[in-house]
């Protein structure tokens, strides 16, 4: 008997892990880290729910930190299979999961350092850069639409999610529930799903047949609203006006090279003025590179401006900062500028300093592209706080706050249902996962209203399948 048990992204928008069990091994499809709400952070603390040295395998979808963030705490804690992804959520892993690792060091340092640390006798990484770059030797690389053997009876196979670089849908093929059957069981992992029609990344891949499947549910009770590259361009003609910063939170691999996308077609359009753009995320800046290295991951329009020899990323006045001392030095930038830097939720990094910094100036714009977990930083800004606590202080909040929507990397309920329907067929069962309990609720009710089996689980939940 095959089962699944949801030991995360179950009741929540976070920390993705699919548990299967199966009579040819047992294999964890994403190891992500829970964000938000201390509630939730908690649970990366404690012990994982199986031994992790009886995993036979982990296969990831993309490389976000929800996603992948605890790879490095099942091999410290024992798990030595075999990792498998695309090539492209390798690249970004071999970014992702060390910056987690030294971020995670940096602020127990600085707890220490300040003295607002609540554990005794001083706080710990939850794990360290060490452990991530031991994790990293796990991985391995399969392409899109490859069948991978992955355990006797057990195959994946990777389809476009458009989600991120390397982001994939994941069918994974189990034994029947019976010798007689011939035909393996299927099940359909969406990851999380990207827009139709966005810059960069191609659409989602239509949906394979499957037996049953999960399916993502961040904007599964909405639609994504407005046009997000007129109103990109309305926030920065309002900063130049303020005569002050355009400081945006995004998440340094994805968000931020679309964003270079779109300030870079707005300049090529004559829309809006050429002002110094700087990134500044070490994540960020090797990230970039790597996005347009991956051209099986480029839809046509990117194709085409390399044809025509445009780089695509670059604005104008764009620059890098990596250094420590480069990022200080953005303090004193005056006049209209814009600052990209991470993370998205403001959660952690180096635009904790950049708020910090510049929020008491009504002068500065700070511009919100993306989603905005419950109990974050930027969920915080979002909701109309007066003053936002980072560092053990409390920072007044005068500056002007705005939000763009249309600018996140997942689907919408729309766009959701426009993949479902490229099934060919209609599941068993469909698992509502990867999102707020209203927006499961409501793409559960969608698809029950269309005769499909929906349910949504429960954290810790196993089902048999």
């Amino acid at each position: 008997m095959s089962s699944i048990r949801f030991l995360g992204a179950a009741g929540t928008v976070t920390g993705s892990r699919h548990l299967v069990r199966a009579p040819g091994g047992t294999i964890l499809v994403d190891a992500g880290l829970f964000q938000g709400q201390k509630e939730l952070r908690l649970r990366n603390w404690q012990p994982f729910p199986v031994p992790p040295a009886s995993l036979d395998a982990v296969v990831l979808t993309h490389a976000h930190i929800d996603h992948c963030g605890a790879l490095p705490l099942l091999v410290r804690d024992g798990f030595r299979g075999p990792v498998y992804c695309t090539s492209g959520t390798r690249d970004l892993a071999y970014l992702l999961l060390p910056d987690s690792g030294r971020l995670q060091e940096e602020e127990a340092r600085f707890a220490n350092k300040r003295g607002y640390s609540k554990h005794a006798p001083h706080a710990l990484p939850l794990y360290t850069e060490a452990d991530a770059m031991a994790a990293l030797r796990q991985l391995v690389p399969v392409p899109y639409g490859a069948r991978r053997e992955i355990r006797p009876g057990m195959a994946v196979t990777f389809g476009r999610a458009g989600h991120i670089l390397g982001s994939a849908t994941v069918l994974m093929e189990l034994p029947g529930r019976a010798a007689s059957e011939g035909a393996p069981r299927r099940i359909l992992f969406s990851g999380d799903l990207g827009r139709y029609g966005a810059p960069i990344l191609p659409d989602p891949e239509a949906a394979a047949g499957a037996d049953e499947m999960l399916v993502e549910c961040t904007y599964g009770d909405r639609l994504h609203q407005g046009a997000p590259r007129e109103e990109l361009r309305a926030a920065l003609l309002g900063a130049v006006q303020r005569g002050g910063a355009l400081l945006m939170p995004a998440f340094a691999v994805g968000r931020t090279q679309e964003i270079l996308f779109q300030l870079r077609e707005l300049e090529s359009r004559k829309e809006i003025p050429e002002l110094p753009v700087f990134v500044d995320s070490p994540m960020a800046v090797d990230a970039t590179p790597i996005y347009l290295a991956h051209r099986e991951d480029h839809d046509d329009e990117m194709t085409r401006l390399f044809a025509r020899g445009i780089e695509p990323l670059r604005p104008a006045r764009l620059q890098f900062a990596r250094a420590v001392e480069q990022s200080k030095a953005l303090n004193r930038v005056k006049g209209p500028c814009v600052i990209i830097s991470a993370s998205g939720m403001a959660t952690g990094g180096r635009i904790l300093h950049h708020l910090a910094n510049r929020l008491p100036d009504e002068r500065t714009t700070v511009l919100l592209v993306g989603y905005q977990a419950a109990g974050t930083r930027g969920w915080s800004l979002q909701n109309g706080a007066r003053t936002l606590r980072m560092h053990g202080e409390d920072v007044p909040v005068r500056a002007s706050v705005a939000t763009i929507s249309g600018f996140s990397a997942h689907a919408d309920k729309n766009e959701v249902d426009r993949w479902l329907a490229s099934m060919p067929r209609t599941p068993a069962r469909v698992f509502c996962v990867h999102g707020e309990p209203a927006s499961l609720a409501a793409t559960a009710r969608r698809l029950a209203e269309r005769g499909v089996t929906a349910l949504v689980p429960r954290q810790g939940e196993e089902v048999a399948l």
